[in-house]
């Protein structure tokens, strides 16, 4: 039975990716701005994506290296990675400007991007990453399995891992979106393992992800535009109390809207607690975050992006020069919206600034961890986020721009950022 779910999942999975690719390809040829590119460009960009879903392949790893730490890139929500053949005609993380795993590996930086569920929950997640650094077969834990109502065991990535020598290396972890949630449950469960694995399974049926005790093999975590106290993209069209039909929409925000239309809720007797959106809503976020550490030996560093502005009359709107399309319509609503969540978190102004799909607040640091706001040239130590600059850009800035009139060179960021890490390894 759980074979038969499995192969339904994997058909389910492929027609939300060719609905991605969708989006793309419609957005590509307009920028934020609403100037149209070459329409031309639009079937030959989706042809092109749909021909790389059948025939990508993974790239050689360039042995020269400038540290011994192994970065792993996690992508977000409906996102994707090198096990994914989508990423060689679109790599998720560099987008139309190029592949910027290939490009850092190219300048001596170890890097690897992992493909975990585009629509899994943190957990689900976190477990998938395991497995391909380690490659094994995934185990998604005796205990959650049978509450999430889940076959227990998933992809086998074993002869086919994301690094070698994973049980020797040291990583740096960074999660872009919801990739930020799942390297921080990772790190947990690397970590610490999980209580309720080990009571409910036979030491020797126990995978050792859930056994804990790696201590010392996370450098570093980066979050990027990470949703880490959830986001009120959600809020905004659960809440009975915001009225979106009495706020008039101005006609250049009524686009495509991302969060709606790619994201595909698989409902196979899987507990609705056990995907990406469930984890993502603030009071479940937060209630998450409880559950995660923040390790005195790891150093953090979190992004936050807005492509909001505030008006001379106080009124916060998404700025449509550097806000793809796709955003803009969810953007405008999280500019407006005041609430209060069902465990009584009241949402106010200093929520409304966003980047398209995540609260700038929220993308901070967890709510009750200790954090510091970054200035330069100040000593940065381990078991402390550190808050650095807003970015100025939308939620997909940080990948590369989603469309034309975001795209952006990323290269001179991310050598900064890796350069710093390396910096603070003895």
């Amino acid at each position: 039975m759980s074979r038969i779910i499995r192969k339904v999942e994997k058909k389910i999975i492929r027609k939300a990716e060719k609905k991605i690719v969708k989006i793309i390809a419609d957005e590509v040829v307009k920028d934020a701005a609403g100037t149209v590119l070459a329409e031309h460009m639009k079937p030959k960009l989706e042809s092109g994506v749909q021909e790389a879903l059948h025939t990508g392949k993974r790239t050689a790893e360039n042995p020269l290296r400038l540290s011994s730490l192994k970065f792993v890139f996690v992508h977000g929500l409906s996102g994707w990675g090198s096990y994914s053949s989508l990423n060689k005609a679109v790599p998720y993380w560099g987008f139309f400007g190029g592949s910027l795993v290939k490009y850092l590996n190219e300048q001596g930086y170890d890097c690897y991007d992992a493909s975990v569920d585009p629509f899994g929950s943190a957990w689900d997640r976190a477990c998938e990453l395991y497995a391909q650094l380690a490659g094994k077969v995934t185990d998604y834990g005796l205990a959650h399995s049978k509450k999430a109502g889940h076959a227990r065991f998933g992809k086998d990535f074993s002869g086919k891992p994301l690094m070698q020598n994973f049980e020797s290396s040291r990583i740096v972890l960074l999660g872009h979106s919801f990739g930020g949630a799942t390297v921080r449950l990772f790190s947990e469960l690397l970590l610490n393992g999980s209580e309720e694995e080990r009571v409910s399974t036979d030491p020797d049926d126990l995978s050792d992800f859930f056994s804990g005790g790696h201590s010392g093999k996370i450098h570093a975590i980066v979050a990027l535009a990470a949703p880490t106290n959830g986001t009120t993209a959600y809020n905004v069209y659960d809440d009975l109390a915001f009225d979106r039909k009495s706020i008039p929409v101005p006609d250049e925000f009524l686009s495509s809207n991302f969060l709606r239309e790619s994201m595909v809720h698989i409902d196979l007797n899987k507990a609705p607690w056990d995907y990406a959106d469930y984890d993502m809503h603030i009071d479940n976020a937060i209630a998450l975050n409880s559950r995660i550490s923040t390790f005195p030996d790891v150093y953090y560093f979190s992004y936050p992006c807005s492509s909001s502005y505030t008006t001379s009359a106080g009124t916060c709107l998404p700025d449509r020069r550097i806000t793809s399309a796709p955003f803009l319509l969810t953007a405008y609503y999280m500019c407006l919206y005041h609430g209060v969540t069902e465990n009584g978190l009241e949402i106010g102004k200093d929520w409304n600034s966003n980047d398209g799909l995540v609260n700038e607040i929220s993308a901070r640091a967890p709510v009750g961890a200790p954090s510091v706001d970054y200035v330069p040239d100040m000593e940065i130590n381990p078991g402390i986020w550190h808050i650095m600059p807003t970015v100025t850009g939308d939620h997909m800035f940080l990948v590369g721009g989603m469309t034309a009139g975001t795209a952006v060179d990323l290269h001179p960021f991310y050598t900064n950022l890796l350069n710093k890490i390396i910096s603070l390894d003895s």
